[in-house]
């Protein structure tokens, strides 16, 4: 069963803004209904996190990212978002907490790349993180940037998030997920031109 499927049969967990709303909505009280939810979205969300942070790290942030969601459950309004962005949030935030983490991982991929055997853990961690196969180059980009506009970028990049889901999943402006996406691009449009020029 897919997150789409969930969605379908679930009536809080996707709902998109604007769309049309049944008068009664299921409330995140239900327990089952949560275990549907956490069935559904923990790979694709623990996917993302080690991407981000490498798998070692994943397991405890996307636990607590599920333990933070049941705990805030009252909080969640159907209204304003579909339950995946609004885990995808909460996991960016709770990745946030964790940027020195994940620049260093990013640096150490870009250090050595993801085919070398390196003995430190940093870069055991940076070649376990590498599920996309990160070019060294584009790893030792993407460290530079502001998380701010990492966090965008790798939301569109690896979740596959909407400017709209984006927006409401980091509690930011529709313009401003655009502005950041813009930006990082055009970071790692110049930075990975002066490695081919260079290299």
């Amino acid at each position: 069963m897919t997150g789409e499927t969930i969605a379908a049969t679930v009536p809080w967990t996707a709902r998109a803004p604007g769309a049309q709303h049944e008068t009664q909505h299921e409330t995140l009280d239900d327990a089952d209904a949560f275990a549907v939810v956490f069935d559904a979205y923990f790979g694709e969300i623990h996917t993302y996190v080690a991407q981000r942070l490498g798998s070692d790290h994943a397991d405890d942030i996307v636990a607590e990212t599920f333990l933070t969601a049941f705990r805030k459950r009252d909080r969640y309004d159907p209204s304003r978002a579909g339950v995946r962005a609004w885990l995808y949030g909460i996991a960016t935030n709770l990745i946030g907490k964790h940027r020195r983490l994940e620049a260093r991982t990013l640096r150490a991929l870009g250090r050595c790349g993801p085919d070398t055997d390196a003995p430190g853990h940093d870069e055991s961690v940076a070649v376990r993180v590498s599920a996309q196969s990160l070019r060294p180059e584009l790893a030792a980009a993407l460290a530079e940037l502001d998380r701010r506009d990492r966090d965008v970028l790798l939301l569109v990049a690896l979740a596959g998030l909407s400017h709209d889901e984006i927006a409401t999943a980091l509690g930011i402006p529709y313009g401003t997920v655009g502005s950041r996406l813009s930006r990082a691009r055009k970071k790692l449009r110049g930075r990975l031109g002066e490695v081919r020029d260079d290299g």
